[in-house]
């Protein structure tokens, strides 16, 4: 019977993409199944609105490996649409997914529906100047990134696991050694307030403006990315742009930044934005809910006193 299933490597993104999947099933009454390959991702999910989890137990440690046992089990169960989180791995699963299915794949999308026995997506373009509408027949796959949507919180009921014992992961690869990335601070990503600042900043020994009107508002910092890769006054991963981080704070204020179109679509889904800039018809004001003209070496000191009487 065919159905929604929902992939992620990543229970938090899974959930996210749980709620999307109990929005498609309104519309067509398909059951949500999720695929998870730990147990606690599997109680978590089937607490979360699942129809059922199916919980692959394997030996490999490794996400990427379990393509092909995704691919039988989803033919074997007739899936419609497959939502898959646009992490690093979760797009290495979902294009060996696709092409062993033989079918339609959208990376990145921003919303999906279905539409006249068809799945239509809409993601971003050009650097976020334009947005593409894309239909895709079924069955379909649509690769969605984390904290498109809203985590789907813990319902009364609770779904079905059903384990599945995996025998035939795909063993050509071996990891013999894994280093992480070593991470200073918390992951902007996720932040729900951040201070972010550009060029404009004339000598990393100003960072102590940064830092102050950060700790006064509680926020985590950033940067773009002439800052991290050219002056390296900041580790890349805290750079907001379309080839860097894309956040979704409640607060964000940028100070010294133009706000290029790269930049921007780095931050369109903050709630508020706040900017700061010497130069009245910098492109940063165009996406501001608030901007302040003027010098950020005598607006930011004032900025952060006033939040530091509150």
């Amino acid at each position: 019977m065919p159905g929604i299933w929902i992939y992620s490597e990543d229970s938090t993104v899974a959930r996210q993409l749980l709620t999307a999947g109990q929005e498609l099933k309104k519309t067509t009454d398909q059951s949500v199944n999720v695929i998870a390959i730990t147990d606690e991702a599997a109680q978590s999910l089937a607490g979360a609105g699942a129809d059922k989890v199916y919980l692959l137990k394997g030996i490999s440690a490794w996400p990427e490996s379990y393509a092909g046992v995704i691919d039988e089990l989803l033919k074997k169960e007739q899936a419609s649409v497959v939502l898959i989180g646009a992490t690093l791995r979760g797009k290495d699963v979902a294009a060996k997914v696709a092409a062993k299915l033989q079918a339609g794949l959208v990376t990145d999308a921003l919303t999906v529906q279905f539409v006249n026995d068809a799945i239509e997506t809409t993601r971003l373009m050009y650097g976020g100047l334009a947005i593409c509408t894309e239909v895709v027949s079924l069955p379909a796959l649509v690769t969605i990134p984390p904290r498109t949507f809203a985590e789907a919180s813990e319902t009364a009921g609770q779904g079905e696991i059903i384990t599945v014992e995996v025998t035939n992961e795909d063993s050509r690869v071996v990891i013999s050694n894994v280093c992480p990335i070593v991470r200073e601070g918390a992951d902007i990503a996720t932040a729900n307030r951040i201070v972010c600042v550009g060029r404009g900043l004339s000598k990393q020994e100003d960072m102590k403006l940064v830092e102050e009107l950060a700790a006064a508002c509680g926020a985590e910092i950033a940067c773009t990315r002439g800052i991290s890769e050219d002056y390296h006054w900041l580790p890349n991963d805290r750079y907001i742009g379309i080839s860097g981080q894309k956040v979704k704070p409640e607060l964000y204020i940028g100070m010294g930044i133009s706000g290029q179109v790269q930049h921007v679509v780095g931050i369109r889904d903050a709630k508020i934005i706040v900017a700061i800039d010497t130069n009245e018809k910098a492109p940063i004001f165009e996406a501001a809910d608030y901007g302040i003209v003027g010098d950020l070496y005598e607006v930011v000191p004032l900025l952060t006193a006033a939040l530091q009487k509150k």
